[in-house]
């Protein structure tokens, strides 16, 4: 059982420590640099504070108050839900928030409460972690020949919408008591919020469900409300927060129907929990030669095919070739860098350079070990945004992009991309909270007296889609690797072995 926690001054200290002073302050109007140059003298009562709160099951007012800002995501920006609700609360109540979210970390990692189906606010799992694992068993069974089904699935204001009676419940049910879940408990209750935009603020409106979006406590008791999503569902089913899919392998006659029950037991669990599909957003994209191309319904709604869907940000299309997802991110870095060319004077390196990694490189790679281009049209297109990028530096005239490179000390954009895999694989290997080595790698067991012991052993493929998939594309470099890297001790010096690989 999780009852209670005894906080320190050390640990709001360490809290305090991690503030970041460049984040907006709450409605109660406490700046964050402020009690961050004060943390030494506030961190003693703010403990005697947070205890007295915890032991008596009452949460502050002020804790409870946040100052909504609408975050565009896509559509119409006149549809009011097309906007996506970020909280800004206390910066005081965050630190407490932490305190209790950690210790119930603790709880729910020692208990193994969390399914490993979930990887959104998970310790060492991210969005990349989801995408490589999900589309692993895609890329086998299509390479196989196997028509697959892919449904990807849509909650409605998922985050707003949680019932705080059966999230309580869920809670109670996961060992959670005592004053902790009395706080807990008063924490969500008689929460009111105002919507802000340019500084001009809403009249306070009550709040009666819901976890909320920017706390630091929303995200972790919304994984546990949605933690039994799948029991009953035979398909493979993984989630990303409220983000979730669902792929079934089409190898008998039956396998629709079984996906069609699987829908059916989501919206049974929906309409137990109190929670709606948006089934206008949930798509099905339809993988593999032979496909039947199944109609599905959910909440007796058909769901609509796509050739394409975005998942987790990346246009994913019915062939898994990423050309989409690439000439997307290619018009994105240019219009960045575009912005950056008209608006910036100087064209210095110190200046550019900075600008260029902050703003247009990250269009470029993010969740690149997933979607790498493997087409030289693609390959050229992605390398052709940083040949554009030097040319702007003040010096670079005359210089060919090789030239420029070595003078700046960068790599292509193809060889950071061979680099982000090896990175990726010392971590998936290393690193145990991952816990998705067993799904993409197996490990040569033989030994031998070259090479080191950490060697992937690669598949067999008769497909592009599969020879190009991430876990098949790294086995080569990996085993090639040098002792020195792959047995590092830490990611820093692994990367310092691997640059000297590189390099040579």
């Amino acid at each position: 059982m999780c009852n209670s926690i005894q906080i320190t001054s050390r640990m709001v200290a360490d809290q305090l420590g991690k503030i970041r002073v460049n984040k907006s302050q709450g409605p109660d109007g406490m700046h964050p640099r402020v009690l961050k140059e004060l943390s030494n003298e506030i961190s003693g009562v703010l403990a005697v504070i947070f205890q007295k709160s915890l032991e008596s099951g009452v949460v502050p007012k002020d804790w409870r108050r946040a100052n909504v800002t609408p975050i565009y995501k896509k559509g119409c920006k006149s549809d009011p839900g097309n906007y996506r609700p970020i909280s800004l609360t206390s910066v005081v109540g965050k630190i407490m928030e932490t305190i209790v979210k950690n210790s119930i970390l603790v709880h729910l990692e020692t208990q193994g409460v969390i399914k490993n189906s979930q990887f959104g606010f998970t310790k060492g799992r991210s969005c990349q972690t989801n995408l490589l694992v999900f589309y692993e068993a895609v890329t086998k069974e299509m390479d196989k020949g196997n028509a697959v089904d892919v449904i990807f699935l849509d909650f409605s204001k998922a985050f707003d919408t949680v019932p705080h009676k059966r999230l309580l419940l869920k809670l109670k049910e996961t060992g959670i008591g005592g004053n902790l879940f009395c706080w807990i408990q008063n924490w969500l209750m008689d929460r009111s919020q105002r919507v802000m935009v340019q500084g001009i603020a809403s009249d306070w409106k009550d709040v009666k469900s819901g976890v909320p979006q920017g706390s630091v406590l929303g995200p972790l008791l919304f994984n546990i409300f949605i933690n039994d999503l799948e029991e009953g569902v035979k398909s493979t089913l993984v989630k990303f927060a409220d983000d979730t899919k669902m792929m079934k392998v089409l190898d008998g006659d039956s396998a629709c129907d079984e996906l069609q029950k699987d829908l059916d037991t989501l919206q049974t669990w929906a309409v137990k929990w109190q929670m709606k599909f948006n089934v206008g957003k949930c798509k099905v994209l339809h993988l593999g030669v032979n496909n039947p191309k199944r109609l599905y319904h959910l909440n007796d709604q058909k769901l609509e095919s796509a050739d394409n869907e975005k998942d987790l940000g990346i246009i994913i299309d019915d062939k898994l070739k990423f050309s989409h997802h690439s000439n997307m991110a290619v018009s994105k870095a240019n219009k960045m860098l575009g912005v950056i060319k008209r608006t910036i004077t100087s064209r210095k390196m110190e200046v550019i350079l900075p600008l260029y990694r902050a703003l247009v490189r990250p269009h470029l790679e993010y969740c690149v070990q997933f979607w790498s281009p493997r087409l030289r049209c693609d390959i050229e297109s992605v390398e052709r945004v940083q040949r554009r990028a030097t040319r702007l530096i003040e010096g670079m005239e005359g210089l060919n992009y090789s030239e420029r490179l070595q003078k700046l000390h960068m790599f292509t954009l193809e060889k950071r991309r061979m680099r982000g895999d090896m990175i990726t694989v010392f971590k998936i290997l290393h690193d145990p909270d991952t816990m998705v080595q067993d799904e993409l790698f197996h490990l040569v067991n033989e030994s031998r007296t070259r090479g080191h012991n950490l060697r992937v052993r690669g598949g067999k493929f008769k497909t592009n889609v599969r020879k190009y998939y991430f876990s098949e594309r790294v086995v080569n470099l990996w085993n090639m690797l040098p002792c020195e890297a792959v047995e590092a001790k830490s990611i820093n010096v692994f990367k310092n072995e691997l640059d000297k690989f590189l390099m040579r």
